[in-house]
């Protein structure tokens, strides 16, 4: 797709960084697109047009079943302790649900009663287990949890100072370009299965079955998003309904419902631009089609690919581990730099290494989008942020049973009142600080 590229080498403050990196794709309307590369991330944000690309997956996923198994077993052990160490892995397959792992501090759970519970929440019935591969009532569950190692718990519950639960490097990523401060074409896939799951359990669409996805593509134009080009629709269904019908109901139900009008170019082909389910048939599908496991859907869980990610995933991880606090915090630093209009685009890095509380590194990045230099930002990030672990837990209130909710249609973004992380209450005096710098 793309022809010649340049990438012209500059020093900035000690690090590399790789500015103006023309793209010339054969496509003349894309020529003019330039791709600007801050420390190994691509922005792209210049005069030109370009295709972004990110993608949802339903509470059915076997992936996504796995998550929230994994975050309500969490939550039971934490209501029954907060300082409950968890972590725990579910693996779902046809007729099986395993889960393991390592966990200290709770009182005696019934896992298998909340493994069913979910399984039933989610939507899973007795009488599609033909087609699903879960039987919700007599499904095979094998629980082989142990005791979290004395050396890591030695370490992270120090009366002295709480150290992070492992090594590992976190991300967030906050962008103008929704209400949300999230990339559009996440937030469009989620909202997408989300409405997915609204119809099948409201009886609107009876037919549908729990395991969905989604995937959005979305044009920008000079870095901000002008039309949603494709759509694309994977919905797992009994087969009741012919593919035209089917199809139709996704397309004015779903699609038209969740996609607003005002994003949709007037040369939109729904033939070819709306792909409903592509193999043509989606009867068979949950842990019967493929096998599930939790942690395997992270960049779905955070931005879509439009920020980087660490790699850690969330989800069966009680808030010790930094895979998930860190992350939040981070959400929470880079949203509040937008918020406050220190930049229209941010990412904040954070690094720990198991048993110490101070971070080992923190990195600002705004793509070149900064009021004020990314220094000065990052300085303010040290000066208003705390990111040792008790005190981001403390914080933002992580020890609590909060987590099932957000093992489906993302950890970011969301308008509820338990993701804290999304709070915007740091931005007033961020845009303080920032009115401060303009003066000087």
């Amino acid at each position: 797709m793309f022809g010649s590229i340049h990438i012209e080498k500059v020093r900035h403050d000690e690090q590399h960084v790789f500015n103006r990196k023309k793209v010339c794709p054969k496509n003349e309307s894309l020529c003019h697109a330039e791709f600007i590369i801050y420390s190994g991330v691509l922005s792209m944000r210049a005069d030109g047009k370009y295709w972004f690309t990110s993608e949802s997956v339903g509470e059915g996923h076997p992936d996504k079943v796995a998550d929230q198994i994994s975050d309500s077993i969490l939550d039971a052990m934490l209501a029954t302790n907060p300082k409950a160490r968890v972590a725990c892995e579910t693996f779902v397959v046809n007729g099986v649900v395993m889960v393991a792992g390592q966990v200290t501090g709770h009182a005696s759970i019934d896992v298998p009663k909340i493994v069913r519970d979910t399984l039933r929440e989610i939507g899973f019935k007795k009488a599609d287990a033909k087609d699903t591969g879960i039987d919700i009532d007599t499904c095979g569950i094998l629980v082989y949890l142990t005791e979290q190692s004395e050396n890591i718990n030695d370490m992270v519950d120090d009366p002295n100072e709480q150290g992070a639960g492992d090594q590992g490097l976190v991300f967030g990523y906050a962008s103008n370009e929704t209400e949300e401060l999230m990339p559009l074409p996440i937030m469009l896939s989620h909202k997408l299965v989300k409405r997915l799951a609204e119809v099948r359990k409201s009886g609107e669409m009876f037919y549908l079955r729990p395991d969905c996805k989604s995937q959005v593509t979305v044009e920008y134009e000079n870095g901000k998003p002008k039309w949603v080009r494709k759509v694309v629709i994977a919905a797992q269904n009994d087969g009741s309904v012919d593919d035209a019908g089917l199809r139709s109901a996704i397309i004015e139900k779903v699609i038209k419902y969740v996609i607003p009008a005002n994003l949709i170019p007037d040369d939109i082909d729904e033939k070819e631009d709306y792909i409903i389910n592509g193999t043509g048939q989606f009867v068979i599908g949950g842990p019967l089609a493929d096998t599930g496991l939790t942690g395997r859907k992270i960049i779905v869980d955070s931005y879509g690919g439009m920020g980087r990610h660490g790699g850690g995933c969330f989800s069966g991880k009680d808030p010790s581990k930094v895979d998930r606090s860190g992350c939040y915090m981070a959400r929470y630093i880079a949203k509040n730099i937008v918020a406050a209009g220190l930049a229209d685009q941010c990412e904040v890095q954070i690094s720990y290494v198991i048993g110490k509380a101070a971070p080992t590194s923190v990195m600002v990045t705004t793509f070149g989008t900064g009021k004020i230099p990314d220094q000065q930002i990052l300085d303010l990030v040290r000066k208003n942020f705390d990111m040792t672990p008790s005190k981001m837990i403390e914080h933002l209130k992580l020890e609590r049973p909060i987590y099932k909710k957000t093992a489906t249609f993302g950890h970011f973004g969301r308008n509820d009142a338990d993701f804290t992380w999304e709070q915007c209450d740091k931005a007033e005096i961020l845009r303080k600080a920032l009115d401060v710098a303009k003066k000087a």
